[in-house]
């Protein structure tokens, strides 16, 4: 017998983004090594649908409808440089010796963008299911706000991340959500 389709939401314990590097048409997309969002806060997706009506003889004689949007927000406790890197051209750097080493990540004039695979996921019996575990995956997003940097005062400074997603090129996929019987650790090596 499978199991259940329905199931809660309690809690994300594990977040990561892995670049993509390869969408070709017909093809098999290819993903880079996975990168830890650190801390991560949440994972919200939403979406639009955009309604298109059919009127005539004065009265509403159709209508159609289609999703135009796909967003995921994940606000992170922790600042991580190497998603940073991955969300947008730029580079991480590290210098220096002890007791002066540093690591510095660099924004230049012309960054852009770039495409991502996100994957997060609840605890182990975050869903009904005692024992397993959720899964949320966006194939391909890139980012639609600059991350929300910064400091606070007297405070913690969440970062805050923001995305469109939108379906593969090679296969059309555009979001899974999975309901694991076990749990089930995000993979860190690069997957399709």
């Amino acid at each position: 017998m499978p199991i259940s389709r329905v199931t809660k939401l309690y809690a994300v314990e594990d977040c990561k983004i892995f670049p993509l590097l390869a969408d070709p048409d017909g093809g098999v997309p290819s993903y880079g090594a996975g990168i830890d969002v650190p801390g991560i806060k949440a994972m919200e997706i939403s979406g639009d649908v955009e309604v298109k009506q059919l009127r005539g003889d004065n009265t509403l004689l159709d209508s159609d409808a289609e999703i135009s949007n796909v967003t995921v927000s994940y606000p992170h406790a922790k600042l991580g440089l190497d998603v940073l890197k991955a969300l947008v051209s730029s580079t991480v750097t590290d210098s220096g010796t002890t007791p002066a080493q540093k690591t510095k990540w660099s924004l230049k004039k012309g960054a852009k963008p770039l495409p991502y695979k996100i994957i997060g996921k609840t605890p182990t019996s975050g869903g009904d299911i005692i024992g397993g575990d959720v899964h949320f995956t966006l194939f391909k997003c890139v980012m639609s706000s600059f991350p929300g940097l910064g400091l606070a005062e007297e405070d913690y400074r969440t970062v805050e991340n923001e995305a469109n997603a939108m379906p593969l090129i090679s296969t059309g996929d555009w979001v899974d959500v999975e309901i694991n019987e076990t749990a089930v650790a995000i993979p860190t090596a690069a997957t399709p």
